[in-house]
């Protein structure tokens, strides 16, 4: 499958900073960090896909003594992850890179997180995505993840001053995806969110906590 990531990574890039002011509360996020420092023993190994800036998912799992690797598309984002967590360790990669046989091997983990890392690519990739995701994370380990609600795909949207393209899912069909890559979905929340900025209109978000089959 051709991937087409134009303008996703420098879009990210140039919002940099940015990216926390326009979006400053993340209760979802947080809420799904305290479920895994809960889940896992200290010292387990999280995948934080899309890390953004670090903040504040793979901050909060780091101090709360888990060995943290985040990836993400964007430099910048890379760079403001560093930065932020200095415990962690954090690669510019594309999750497709991340496949069995990838050029990018980071072993398997305890859990992984993907916080609205999917939305960023087009619905015939998600599936992948997930089988990705499976593969990465061990046996009856843990994948928090979270979507905005929205039937589209590879749909382009005003963003932070940019454009970035999006997809999404109805909550039902993301649980059918989901679950139909080799996860039990063992909780689901929602939250309605207006983001601090003009462009970015209100959304829901949809957060699942699963647990990988055997």
């Amino acid at each position: 499958m051709a991937l087409d990531r134009t303008g996703q990574a420098e879009a990210f890039d140039a919002i940099g900073d940015h990216y926390d002011e326009a979006f400053p509360h993340k209760e979802g996020q947080v809420a799904s960090a305290e479920w895994l420092i809960a889940s896992l023993p200290a010292g387990s190994r999280v995948l934080d896909l899309g890390c953004g800036t670090g903040v504040p998912t793979a901050r909060r799992l780091a101090e709360a003594g888990l060995q943290v690797v985040g990836v993400d598309l964007a430099d910048r984002m890379v760079a403001l992850a560093r930065g932020n967590v200095p415990t962690g360790v954090f690669h510019q990669a594309d999750i497709a890179d991340l496949r069995p046989g990838g050029p990018c091997d980071l072993g398997r983990f305890d859990a992984v997180t993907a916080f609205f890392a999917l939305l960023m690519l087009p619905r015939a990739e998600i599936p992948l995505a997930l089988r990705t995701v499976h593969h990465l994370v061990l046996p009856h380990g843990l994948f928090a993840l979270s979507m905005v609600e929205a039937d589209v795909d590879d749909f382009s949207i005003p963003f932070i001053g940019r454009t970035i393209r999006v997809s999404g899912y109805l909550r039902e069909e993301l649980r059918e995806i989901v679950e139909a890559t080799g996860f039990e979905v063992v909780e689901e929340t929602s939250y309605t969110y207006a983001p601090a900025t003009v462009d970015v209109q209100p959304e829901v978000q949809i957060f699942l906590r699963c647990r990988r089959r055997a």
